[in-house]
């Protein structure tokens, strides 16, 4: 097995459990504290896209915890159990947010437009990586070996290309939400703050994960470089 390719996986795992972990803590602190206007996080996307004159984009109830997004596709913001009925500083940050891509997409912005076109690259792949992995590693010193590490190579390249135009999408949403939160009157100081804190630590997430596809791809390059040079 790859001792380099199992460390890499071994500490980003741990970074982003850490996160993760903070996210859920900082989530967690702001969803006990009410915001001042008493409105949900349905009342909160509803707003904010009136506000933005988008009226072909539904706002429903999804499933599980902190599963909240926009889905282009279908124009519809699904927000989590604890995001629609909540009346929270957590609630109202999330749901501005989600709205925020919502905005994004009726304006045309060319970071999320890129990343839609990428989506389906990535998902393919994302889905022959292993197989690849388990390829070149059965095949090292052969051709054949070669060709599928370069392919390995290309695919760690989209995933890593993906996961760093995500950042600019994710990074915006959220200068968006807490713009129009501000703006509106919905959030102003220590909830504006709060708001401000807990969608900080949910672009840390995408933060990590871009860091750990951009060290794998390089990894993975380096070693097709050093194959070549032997």
């Amino acid at each position: 097995m790859d001792i380099g390719y199992l460390i890499i996986m071994g500490v980003f795992s741990v970074i982003g459990m850490v996160i993760g972990g903070r996210l859920k803590s900082k989530f967690s602190h702001y969803s006990k504290i009410g915001v001042r206007n008493g409105k949900s996080g349905y009342d909160v996307a509803i707003d904010m896209l009136r506000h933005y004159g988008i009226n072909d984009v539904r706002v429903v109830e999804g499933q599980g915890f902190l599963s909240d997004h926009y889905n282009p596709a279908t124009k519809t913001v699904a927000l989590s159990p604890d995001v629609f009925h909540g009346r929270s500083i957590a609630s109202a940050a999330v749901s501005a947010h989600e709205v925020g891509h919502a905005v994004q997409h009726a304006q045309a912005y060319s970071m999320l437009q890129l990343r839609s076109k990428l989506v389906p690259v990535v998902q393919f792949s994302s889905s022959i990586q292993q197989i690849l992995f388990l390829g070149t590693m059965m095949t090292i010193g052969s051709g054949l070996g070669g060709t599928l590490m370069l392919i390995l190579v290309a695919t760690f390249g989209a995933t890593a290309l993906f996961s760093l135009i995500t950042l600019p999408v994710e990074f915006d949403a959220s200068n968006r939400a807490l713009a129009w939160l501000d703006d509106s009157g919905y959030l102003k100081g220590a909830e504006h703050d709060g708001a401000k804190d807990a969608l900080w630590w949910a672009a840390m997430t995408y933060v990590s994960a871009a860091l750990g596809a951009l060290v794998m791809f390089l990894y993975f390059l380096l070693r097709f470089m050093g194959s070549n040079n032997d």
